[in-house]
Parts: structure tokens; C-alpha cells; sequence
């Protein structure tokens, strides 16, 4: 989707931290930015083993390429704290993508003020805290800022409410952070449509399956790698700001 990244200097490659890397979406990000020329900075919260995993393949590949680093995102202390190591183990920070999520369902009646502090803590105030803190360094190096949104932020998900609040508010903070921090700071989002089975696939009927597929014209499942490169593309973009990207086989058309 974009062409291969150069980096500024042999000796100064762009480090990218990705928040919630170690598997899936986020560890998918981490191995192809790699490939462009980022050191990484892999956020775990409760994966340590695959997020160490991870970081020693990628340093197998190239040495002292990427660091992971623990934070439990619903503590200010430990935000703080990541922003801090971060910045400190290479000296500088290009990139911040934020990719943690928690998502679960919260039907009306069953909601707790934990469920909500959750939800908003790892969808919309972490992100928020982390942008703020690492502001002047980002700003310093011209980098970006790529938030994970959801189409569900704008097309809401039965029984997920606040998830559906949060994301929307994370979409409004991505506009809104693009003017506020322009024109040193590029700040954009992706929108994910349906990548995944919602369960286990031998577990997802045939009907279930013809259900999802049923509303996306392009009646396939994206990729973790659909995801990636739109990350990708949007970090390598030096003129696109402010935008959020659907990467969703046209679902929300």
C-alpha cells in the first residue's frame, strides 16, 4: 500500500510504540513496521511470555530493534511510566499507535461502573494521556499518531453500548488532536470492519457465517495484514491528517 520507509539515518531509525502488541492486530503491526525500518516498542498488559517471544524474534532479525515494556493502561502511573521508558530507550519516539482495546459486551441492566471504567479507560482516556504525554517528543521528530477505532463508533454494536460510546469518542479525539497538535503531529485512525470470527471459526455456523458475510460487498474477511499496512500507510503519509480510514470490505457503506 506504500512505499518501503527509508529511515532518516542508519544510526537513528523512527521507533514505534505500539500499545497492546503483543498478538493479533497489534502484533501484526509491530513485524511489518519492522520490516519498513522502525525500531518497536511493544506494550503488553497481561501477555509477557508472547510479547517477549516477539520482541526476541524481531531482535533475531535485526539487534536491539525492539523493547517490550508492561503498563496496565487503566493506571495513570504506569502511562506515565511507559511514555518515560519509551522515549529513554532509543532516545526519541516517531510513531504512537494505539492498539490496546478491551471489548466486551454491556447490555442495558447488566452494566457496572467497572465495566464503563474499563472500557473508557482502555479505549478513549489511555489514548488520550499517552498522546498528551508524548507530545513534545513526537512533535520534536515530526511523528504521527494512529489511533484503532472501530466502525462501531459510528454504526453501533447491539449490547455493546459503552464500547460503542468509547470508540466514539476516541474517533472525535482523533479530529480534534489533529488540529490541536497540527501542524508538527499527524494524527489519524483506522476503522476495522469484521477481521475475525467472533468465536473460535469451528465453532461459527455455516448460517452465522453467511450472516456476517452477508453485509460486506466484498463477502470476504479482512486481515490482520489489511489492518497493518493501512497503519502503515497512514504513518508514511506526510499529507493525510485527520482522517479515519474504514478498512472494512466496504461494510459501512
Amino acid at each position: 500500500m506504500s512505499a518501503p520507509f527509508v529511515t532518516p539515518s542508519a544510526a537513528a531509525p523512527p521507533v514505534a510504540l505500539i500499545t497492546g502488541a503483543s498478538q493479533r492486530l497489534g502484533a501484526a503491526t509491530a513485524i511489518l513496521l519492522h520490516q519498513q525500518g522502525y525500531n518497536i516498542v511493544i506494550h503488553y498488559r497481561h501477555s509477557a511470555i508472547e510479547a517477549q517471544t516477539l520482541t526476541d524474534t524481531l531482535n533475531q532479525t535485526r539487534e536491539n530493534s525492539c523493547t517490550c515494556l508492561h503498563a496496565d493502561l487503566n493506571k495513570p502511573s504506569d502511562i506515565q511510566q511507559l511514555c518515560q521508558q519509551s522515549v529513554q530507550h532509543w532516545q526519541r519516539l516517531d510513531l504512537l499507535i494505539n492498539n490496546a482495546s478491551s471489548f466486551f459486551p454491556t447490555a442495558i441492566g447488566e452494566t457496572s461502573t467497572e465495566h464503563w471504567d474499563d472500557l473508557f479507560a482502555s479505549n478513549c482516556k489511555a489514548p488520550f494521556f499517552l498522546s498528551q504525554e508524548l507530545a513534545p517528543t513526537l512533535a520534536k521528530h515530526q511523528g504521527n499518531i494512529v489511533n484503532m477505532i472501530d466502525i462501531h463508533a459510528s454504526a453501533p454494536l447491539k449490547n455493546h453500548t459503552v464500547y460503542c460510546m468509547a470508540k466514539s469518542a476516541l474517533q472525535m479525539m482523533t479530529r480534534s488532536l489533529a488540529k490541536e497538535l497540527a501542524p508538527n503531529i499527524r494524527v489519524n485512525g483506522v476503522a476495522p470492519g469484521a477481521i475475525l470470527w467472533p468465536k473460535p471459526e469451528a465453532e461459527v455456523t455455516a448460517e452465522e457465517k453467511n450472516n456476517i458475510l452477508s453485509g460486506i460487498p466484498l463477502e470476504r474477511l479482512g486481515t490482520l495484514e489489511d489492518i497493518a499496512k493501512t497503519i502503515i500507510f497512514l504513518a508514511t503519509s506526510p499529507y493525510i491528517t485527520g482522517q479515519i480510514i474504514a478498512v472494512d470490505g466496504g461494510r459501512s457503506i
